[in-house]
């Protein structure tokens, strides 16, 4: 896939269309800076995105991400399996956000535990413990948190669908 290719073609569609960037931008719900960028080849839309966008210029999907025009149209069937791609994909993002959420709050609970036992200097095997686990916590927040938004995450998430799918093809099969 030729990113460079791939926003020549976006700038190509949106000039035919007599759209300025800010306008498409405004259409899509994004900033112009990221049509911009989309343009210049230097980040590619998401896969939700690229739908309205084949949508917008009246194009496919296939078409955008090969940077030129095709000459047949992909068929209904096709454009359902990228919209629950897509769904699934933004699913995913929601599901991770939520696991976040989660997790912050749980540091943020355990950073308040260790603040006020430090505060109140109290003392003991228990709050010993409160004040290790809740440094932990915290540590492990981070580390997870840097994963899950960290392009090794994505790759993470992608041998584990591949290891789920494995694990049920061969559950058919036997």
């Amino acid at each position: 896939m030729d990113q460079q290719k791939i926003g020549m073609f976006l700038k190509e569609l949106r000039v035919e269309k007599n759209l300025t960037q800010e306008k498409l931008a405004e259409l899509l719900g994004v900033t112009n800076r990221s049509v911009s960028r989309w343009e210049n080849g230097n980040n590619m839309p998401d896969l939700s995105l690229l739908m309205e966008i084949a949508d917008v210029y009246g194009v496919g999907v296939d078409e955008i991400l090969d940077g030129k025009r095709k000459e047949t149209r992909i068929d209904e069937q096709t454009t359902e399996t990228i919209e629950k791609v897509a769904d699934y994909a933004n699913e995913e993002k929601m599901r991770l956000t939520k696991i976040l959420r989660v997790l912050l709050i749980v540091a943020l609970i355990m950073s308040v535990t260790a603040l006020l036992l430090n505060y109140f200097e109290i003392e003991g095997r228990l709050a010993g413990f409160l004040e290790g686990f809740s440094g932990g916590v915290n540590f492990g927040t981070i580390i997870l948190a840097l994963i899950f938004t960290s392009r090794y995450g994505a790759k993470l998430r992608a041998a584990k669908l591949k290891l789920l799918n494995k694990i049920k093809g061969r559950k058919v099969n036997k």
